[in-house]
């Protein structure tokens, strides 16, 4: 959400006063560092370490299609998993795709189990804090999916129906903030898939999800649902590193502006999304 500021005479001059003071006493405001921004620290040894293994170690919900998930062969694929591939490719590198429990996430992170988390995962306030998260790469919002005969035509008509929504996601998160949250039956399972196939066989009315995630399944499946028009939220996607390992996170961010401006992104974007809806600079 944009912010609209209305610049006024007397704050100005009031502005102009303190930086003055400030000068006077022989010290500036300091600065606003982000983590796109932060240089890396003298002791931050992370890309040297994942350079030196030869191999970036991935994070995954490996049931979150399109971004990252098993196909009929048993193979971790997805939209996310060729970006990863491909950055790992122009480092030289192997891209190890390591299955975790989403709930977990930020503890395998930190415990050195993973060297990043990239797996559609939404930026809240929490994540924000607790990673070293890239640049926004994605937007998506979340909706409600409910079965193509259900009377459920509106989010309204969810008042005293059953929600199925994935455990630790944003998605249970801006449910829980919902106004009618308290008028409904949430049942929370740890994968999207799972969720959907229990919403079929009648386990709930409806699930609460990303929107990629479901207009995927609903056309690579065929099935017969029908997503309720609006949405609670709109997101954006971003990679989650230690919070230290800046040197990795830039490294990355950097190879992924280079797919961008040469095509490769658009390439990758277009095979899984019929264009490219990637939102890198």
């Amino acid at each position: 959400m944009k912010n609209s500021i209305k610049t006024r005479i007397l704050s100005g001059i009031a502005a102009a006063a303190l930086l003055l003071t400030c000068a006077g006493c022989g010290s500036a405001p300091a600065a606003t560092t982000t983590a796109a921004s932060a240089a890396p620290a003298a002791n931050d040894d992370s890309l040297e370490k994942v350079m030196s293994a030869k191999k970036l170690v991935l994070g995954l919900d490996a049931s979150f299609p399109p971004m990252g998930f098993t196909n009929e062969s048993n193979e971790i694929v997805g939209f996310d998993i060729d970006m990863a591939q491909e950055v790992c490719d122009r480092l030289g590198i192997e891209l190890v795709k390591q299955p975790i429990n989403w709930d977990n996430k930020e503890e395998d992170l930190n415990l050195g189990k993973i060297d990043c988390i990239w797996n559609g995962m939404s930026i809240n306030a929490a994540r924000a804090e607790a990673m070293n998260l890239s640049d926004p790469y994605m937007q998506n919002e979340m909706i409600f999916v409910v079965p193509g005969n259900s009377d459920i035509k509106q989010i309204e008509d969810l008042s005293g129906k059953t929600v199925g929504v994935q455990t630790g996601s944003t998605a249970q998160e801006i449910l829980e903030a919902w106004e009618l949250y308290p008028n409904v039956t949430v049942t929370a399972l740890e994968d999207n898939v799972t969720l959907l196939n229990q919403m079929e066989l009648g386990f709930s009315d409806a699930v609460f999800l990303d929107s990629v995630v479901a207009h995927y399944f609903i056309t690579s499946n065929n099935k017969d649902y029908y997503v309720l028009p609006g949405n609670l939220d709109a997101e954006e996607y971003a990679i989650g590193f230690r919070k230290a390992d800046q040197a990795l996170r830039d490294k990355v961010q950097e190879t992924l502006k280079a797919m961008k401006a040469d095509g490769k992104l658009a390439e990758i974007s277009t095979k899984w999304f019929g264009s490219d809806v990637t939102t890198i600079k």
